[in-house]
């Protein structure tokens, strides 16, 4: 846990939740000043990032209000362009332009990247900047996986202020379709392997095997 997440994350009224629940003292630590995290992205994190194929995504609205969508594309669309720094190509989706308009009046983001399958979570915080395709071609084409389909309208660069990797606890493991046939193949080549095993046996042990003994 990052000294950056802390200082963002324990505001004083989460501070004053913290020590009416007895967890104050355990996390003071992280916000004492010779206290030094890597707050940028190490190998790790960026293998994470790179393998995942949607993330979810927070901002803020000009009445205070959160709003949480869920952000998809193929494989890595999601790109680490440095060490704090992330990008991706925004689609046309509905074209209700909230997190858009939210992100216009207040750049503050957060996202939770989940690898359900190995029960891993990331939580990052940042600030986003907004490039509008037509104005900037050569950074879509930078983000843009060329194999999909689908046009983006503009680029979201994203500067990492604070991540965090989330306990497993309570995570649920789910598969998607792909995820479910690669597990399928392992158990059916595992299936095979045992089958030709317990066929080699039985013939082995078979009458008139000169290698029975």
């Amino acid at each position: 846990m990052a000294r950056a997440f802390a200082t963002i994350a324990f505001t004083p009224a989460v501070r004053s939740q913290q020590s009416r629940m007895g967890s104050a003292q355990g996390y003071s630590k992280l916000l004492s000043d010779d206290v030094i995290y890597p707050d940028e992205f190490g190998p790790q994190e960026i293998d994470f990032i790179a393998a995942r194929d949607g993330f979810y995504q927070a901002s803020v609205s000009q009445t205070g209000w959160p709003y949480v969508q869920f952000r998809g594309g193929p494989t890595g669309f999601l790109k680490v362009l440095s060490p704090r720094t992330l990008g991706y190509a925004d689609f046309r989706g509905n074209r209700q332009y909230i997190s858009t308009g939210n992100l216009s009046g207040n750049d503050r983001l957060s996202m939770i990247l989940m690898d359900y399958p190995n029960r891993r979570r990331l939580k990052l915080w940042g600030r986003a900047r907004l490039i509008e395709g037509a104005d900037n071609p050569e950074v879509l084409d930078q983000l843009h996986d060329q194999s999909y389909r689908a046009r983006p309208e503009r680029a979201v660069l994203i500067t990492i202020e604070a991540f965090d990797w989330n306990c497993p606890s309570h995570i649920p493991r789910r598969l998607t379709i792909d995820e479910t046939h690669e597990e399928i193949a392992v158990l059916r080549r595992e299936n095979e392997a045992l089958g030709a095993e317990n066929t080699a046996i039985r013939a082995s042990h078979a009458p008139g095997n000169p290698t029975k003994s």
